[in-house]
Formats: structure tokens, C-alpha cells, sequence
């Protein structure tokens, strides 16, 4: 804490500390005051000339000195005789005596020797004056047990009553668990990337020699998510804005707005989207560069071509325009903020931190990348719309902070059934795996941890018994004989699994498998499914109680579940998705909106082109190049009727023109035979 909220929590203002006496003097007597004169008149004297000059300022700033000390004087002697002070007040003022001694000792041994004498001089006559006051700065703080409570604890009780009075605390039903802000705590230095790679690295091969030019340097509002550069069009407000709702049980609920400005562009940005044409976003960009949609889905099509500097910029400048339109009283650690991902105003943001948080784990940041997993999991923890406990657990395994997830299996484990999961069920017994190995740990505490990771794994291969063999795959690792001609292991166990059971396995298992790589882990994973084996042909009872449950649960996966596949963009998951979410259009900026939406504002109905006088020629032109017009302008539609045939034929004449593609990409034409001929030039025609 700085040292600016520490003298207000203690109801200091600026310029009430203790005065520094060794440089503020009092007026001397006449007698003194002509004894420094002659002083001053033996020093000229002896000094050369060139230090006549100096000891003429000199004086000066005596006498300088002296006037000030007049007024401060005057001051504190008011201060004196109108403040009262009660013993109470006197007993919750702190300590300082001791850093006001300590700044004096330091200041006299940096004084000069010709300024020595006087404050021998001015000692015996502030003696009196300094003595009273530290007289009322050596009174102690005493609690009501009568024992001496430091300041800090001092600071920390009267900010637990704070919270208290305004029920802000950080505890609630909502998140579960006594340890919340332990679980979700974000910290505002490893929201920074840099913060990371000058622990790998060093500050030295990260900055390197980058130095702010002072000259045409501008000015940017500091941010903690991202920092703006100066490649950035200038900011401007975009018509994004934050409105407090409401507070509930400790819970501020906020939401973006967009004003009228914004929404026009928004409806410019969809007409882009339907053109299928990304030149029109980047048109739309260029006249509002912080569109934040039109940033979302721009950074898609540059990362698709490979362009991720590109799509990296374009979503750090949408994370700083909404940065730059939070609250006063929205707050990225407190983890008490929130924000309804119904609204599709506050969609944009989700996505934004996302795609954000992807990128910096592909650059080699998981702690940073970890930091922001718990910042959109602190949004909606009850809803979870980007399922963000599908990812924790890897990010976490990532920065090797173990503790912190077995903390939050043990908090939510409650209330949320995380075990459930195949991701928590694996990423647990892979963290007391890993604690176990650490050569700081005592041999009891390490087998203890042991024992504990063979315990969950084995219950995880039971719960989960198709997650082995494609994780043995991935990790090109031939699995024994035995292991794939059983019947728990073997194809028969993936082939009866649950749809949804399927699509969570084959998240996991595309996602983590590097980290089951290892040749310690490997090993560890051997014994673990030997000992199965044996359970399994002993009939274990919970063999047949995981699959029943099996069974029972798992049948079909929430939307939120799909939404994090499509995010994700893993190819063992998104094939396993069903048929009801891969034939509706995903778009990159709202992939899967919630069907109980809250819309604030709707698009106005467009006029399209009528479709009944355009002949066959037309339409198949229209289905190459979407911007053709044979007409030369839109048409009024007057008969509903001949405007949806004319739709339909249009969409027939698509799919006929897909089929078309297809059947010319697939075509192979074959060469002609040739004979086996050794000494035949291959040049040569039949």
C-alpha cells in the first residue's frame, strides 16, 4: 500500500507530518545575531575572493530561513493553544517518532560545517517546543485488550469494518467456498506479459534499450490489460460505456451500452459481415478504428492467414477501448464485479479477454494466460458462459501452480461436481503427481502425495475409461496387448460412450496430452492402469457404479460446453460436436449466443433486391461473386410470394454450384500407360 492511502486511512492530509527542525531556525537575540555577523565577517576575511559571493547567499538564505521560521512558528503556536487533543485521539495516532529522529540524524550528517553553529545556537531554544510534541507522538496504540497493536493491523481492521458497513465483502454464495478470493484473487501485475518474460528472460532481454522519446510522445490513460503503442490510430471514444446496475449481497452488476453513434456502426459492421467481403470490415475500421466487433472479427481473418502480430494488435487495441470505458466502480480483482453475458454488449468483452488469453498462452505466457482465465471466470461464475473450468485446469498445470487448483477442486468441489469432469478427474492426480516430485518436500509428505495422485488416477481411468487410448495415441506410445484387446480399454469403451462424455474426453485429450508426455509421468501412468486391470477382473463394485453413472449423466452437453469447443478450435473435439450446432452459420464475434438473450436495440429490416425477374444466368453469376448485380440496383419486392421462390431458387442454385466445386476438386485426372521401358526418355510423348 502506498504511502498516500496509508496517511489517508489514518486521517492524515498532505502537509500535517512533523517538521524537520534541523532546518527551520527561530529569530535570535540582537547579542546573536551580531556574533553571526562577525562571524561572517572573520570568514570573508579569510576566504579567498571567489567565495565572497557564496557567503553573501549564504546569508541570504539565512535570513530567508528566518522569515519562514517566523510563519511556522506562528502556526504551530495557534495549532497549540486551539487543539485539545483527548486521550482517545491521542491513543489512535501512530508512532512516528522514530522516523522523524531518524530523518534528523540523517540530515545532520549531511549539513555543512558552517551551519553547525547555528543550530547549536537554536538548539536550546526549540528544545522545549520539540519536546512537546514528541511527547504527544510517543503515545502508543493500545487495543481494547490492553495489548500494542502494529499500524498495519491497525489499517487492516478498519478496512474489514469498511467492507463490512457496505457489504463488500468478498465472500459469497455465489462462487462458493469460504477461500474465494484465494481461488479467483487476480493480481494486477501478472495481468502484464512482461511481468512473466522478465522472470524467464530478464528486464534486460525484454526491454532491452527502449527508451521513451520525450519529443511527439503521447500521452495515453494508463491501462492494466494492455498498454496502447504508438502505431495505434488515435483514440477517440467509440460510444462504448459502462452503467452500474446494481449491488446485491455484496455483488456489483455492471453492463456496457452502446449509444446511437455505435449502433449505426454496428449496423454497417453486419452488412460487412453478410457481404462476405473482409475489405469492407477493414473500410469500416479505417473510419472507426475502435469498432470493437469489426476488431474481433478482423484479428479472425488475420490469424487464418497466418498473420498473428496482426491479430494480436487488433485485439489488444479492443481490450483497450473497453478499458478505457469500465466504471469507477468496476474492479478486474476484486472478483465482486459482474457482468451478463445475455447481453450481447457485454459479449464483445468476453471474446476480447479470450482471444486475448489464447494468444499470450501461445506465446509462452501461462501465468499471465492463467491470470486472465480467472478475470472471465470471476465475471459469471454461476453461468460460466465460456466454460472457463474446461481450460483452468491446463493453464494451471502450465504454470505449475498446483496448489492454487487443488484449492479450487476443493472449494467448488461442493456445489459444481468438478470430479465430474474428465479435466478436473486427470488434472488433480497430475498435480499430487507432481508434488510428490519436488526435492523440497519431506519423504513423508512426498509419499503421501503419492499415494494420493495412484488413488485419483486410478478413479479417474474408471470414471473415464476412453480417455486412455487416444491419449496414448497423441502421445505416440504403443499401448500394450493387453491394455487394447480388453474390454474396459479397448474401442468397445469409446465407441458406448455418451455424446457428451465423448466431446469433453476429446477436449481434454487434445489439449493436454503434451503434458502427459513426460517419461516420469508415462511410467506413473503404466502402474496406474495395471492396478485397474487387476480391479477391473476382480469386479471392483465401483466399476459398475461409474458405469451406471456413465450411463445416467453425460447424454447431451450444455451450450456453453459447444461454445468453448468452437473457441477452442481443437480438431479431436469439434468433430465430435453434434449436427444441430455444425449446420447453423458460427460467427466469429457471437459464436452461439445465448437463446434467452437480452436485446437492448434491434437492426432495422433491409430492403433486398427483388430475386423474381432475375433469370438462371443471374443467379449463377450472384452465387460466384455475391456483390454481382445484373439489374444494376435493388428492386421493390411487391409480391411476397415470387420473392420467396425466388429465394428458394437462389439457394437451390447455390447448392447446385457447391456441388459443382466439389465434383471439380475431386476430379484426378489419370495418365496414360506407359510401358517398362528402362532405356525410354521420359520427355518422350506415346
Amino acid at each position: 500500500m502506498s504511502s498516500r492511502a496509508l496517511r489517508r486511512l489514518r486521517g492524515k492530509q498532505r502537509g500535517q507530518e512533523a517538521l524537520d527542525f534541523g532546518d527551520v531556525t527561530l529569530d535570535d537575540s540582537p547579542e546573536e545575531q551580531a556574533e553571526a555577523k562577525e562571524e561572517q565577517l572573520d570568514t570573508a576575511n579569510v576566504s579567498p575572493p571567489s567565495d565572497s559571493k557564496g557567503s553573501s547567499r549564504k546569508a541570504k538564505k539565512n535570513k530567508a530561513q528566518k522569515n519562514f521560521s517566523n510563519i511556522y512558528e506562528l502556526i504551530g503556536d495557534a495549532d497549540n493553544e486551539a487543539e485539545k487533543i483527548s486521550p482517545d485521539e491521542e491513543a489512535e495516532k501512530p508512532d512516528g517518532s522514530k522516523t522523524s529522529g531518524m530523518g534528523k540524524n540523517d540530515k545532520k550528517d549531511l549539513k555543512k560545517p558552517d551551519q553547525k553553529h547555528e543550530e547549536a545556537s537554536t538548539k536550546s531554544l526549540s528544545g522545549d517546543r520539540v519536546k512537546k510534541k514528541k511527547k504527544k507522538k510517543k503515545t502508543k496504540m493500545t487495543s481494547e485488550d490492553g495489548q500494542e497493536a502494529a499500524p498495519d493491523d491497525n489499517i487492516d481492521l478498519l478496512l474489514e469494518n469498511l467492507e463490512q458497513s457496505n457489504g463488500l465483502s468478498l465472500q459469497s454464495e455465489d462462487c462458493g467456498g469460504s477461500d474465494k478470493k484465494s481461488v479467483l484473487h487476480v493480481e494486477h501485475r501478472n495481468l502484464n506479459p512482461e511481468t512473466e518474460l522478465k522472470r524467464y528472460f530478464g528486464a534486460r532481454a525484454v526491454l532491452g534499450d527502449q527508451r521513451p522519446r520525450q519529443r511527439n510522445r503521447q500521452f495515453h490513460r494508463s491501462t492494466w490489460m494492455t498498454s496502447p503503442k504508438d502505431s495505434w490510430p488515435r483514440f477517440s471514444r467509440p460510444g462504448i460505456s459502462m452503467t452500474f446496475l446494481e449491488s446485491k449481497d455484496g455483488i456489483q452488476y455492471f453492463t456496457f451500452e452502446h449509444s446511437r453513434d455505435y449502433q449505426q456502426v454496428q449496423f454497417k459492421f453486419l452488412d460487412a459481415v453478410e457481404s462476405m467481403d473482409p475489405n469492407n470490415i477493414v473500410a469500416l475500421l479505417q473510419l472507426n478504428p475502435y469498432h470493437i466487433d469489426s476488431l474481433l472479427q478482423l484479428s479472425d481473418v488475420c490469424r487464418i492467414q497466418e498473420d498473428q502480430e496482426m491479430a494480436r494488435d487488433l485485439i489488444e487495441r479492443a481490450l483497450y477501448s473497453f478499458e478505457c470505458a469500465f466504471h469507477p466502480l468496476f474492479s478486474l480483482t476484486s472478483g465482486t464485479s459482474r457482468l451478463d453475458y445475455l447481453r450481447p454488449e457485454n459479449r464483445a468483452f468476453y471474446l476480447a479477454l479470450y482471444k486475448h488469453m489464447m494468444f499470450l498462452e501461445k506465446r509462452g505466457c501461462p501465468r499471465t494466460a492463467l491470470e486472465y482465465c480467472k478475470l472471465i471466470l470471476s465475471l459469471d461464475p454461476d453461468s460460466d458462459p465460456l466454460c472457463m473450468l474446461l481450460l483452468v485446469d491446463f493453464l494451471t498445470l502450465r504454470s505449475r501452480e498446483y496448489h492454487s487448483l487443488l484449492q479450487l477442486h476443493q472449494d467448488w468441489e461442493e456445489h459444481r461436481n468438478l470430479s465430474q469432469l474428465p479435466n478436473f478427474a486427470f488434472s488433480t492426480a497430475l498435480c499430487h503427481f507432481h508434488l510428490s516430485q519436488q526435492e523440497d518436500t519431506d519423504p513423508e509428505e512426498s509419499d503421501k502425495q503419492r499415494q494420493k495422485a495412484d488413488q485419483m488416477l486410478q478413479d479417474a481411468l474408471i470414471m473415464f475409461p476412453g480417455v486412455l487410448l487416444p491419449l496414448l495415441d497423441l502421445c505416440t506410445v504403443q499401448a500394450d496387448p493387453a491394455v487394447t484387446s480388453h474390454s474396459f480399454f479397448g474401442p468397445k469403451s469409446q465407441l458406448g460412450q455418451p455424446p457428451a462424455l465423448a466431446e469433453l474426453t476429446a477436449l481434454y485429450v487434445g489439449r493436454t496430452f503434451n503434458l502427459w508426455r513426460e517419461a516420469a509421468v508415462m511410467l506413473w501412468l503404466e502402474e496406474s492402469v495395471k492396478e485397474v486391470l487387476c480391479r477391473v477382473n476382480a469386479k471392483d463394485p465401483l466399476v459398475e457404479d461409474c458405469q451406471n453413472k456413465r450411463k445416467q449423466r453425460y447424454q447431451s452437453a450444455p451450450r456453453n460446453i459447444h461454445r468453448h469447443v468452437l473457441l477452442s478450435e481443437i480438431k479431436e473435439a469439434t468433430s465430435s460436436l453434434p449436427l444441430e450446432v455444425t449446420t447453423q452459420p458460427v460467427m466469429g464475434f457471437d459464436p452461439l449466443p445465448p437463446l434467452d438473450s437480452v436485446i437492448s436495440y434491434t437492426r432495422p429490416e433491409r430492403q433486398h433486391a427483388g430475386a423474381s425477374n432475375e433469370s438462371t444466368l443471374s443467379l449463377f453469376f450472384r452465387s460466384l461473386l455475391p456483390n454481382f448485380n445484373l439489374q444494376g440496383g435493388p428492386r421493390q419486392e411487391d409480391d411476397t410470394e415470387v420473392a420467396r421462390a425466388g429465394q428458394e431458387l437462389n439457394q437451390e442454385v447455390n447448392r447446385l454450384m457447391v456441388a459443382m466445386r466439389d465434383m471439380l476438386a475431386n476430379i484426378r485426372f489419370q495418365e496414360p500407360p506407359r510401358e517398362d521401358n528402362p532405356y525410354r526418355d521420359e520427355e518422350e510423348w506415346d
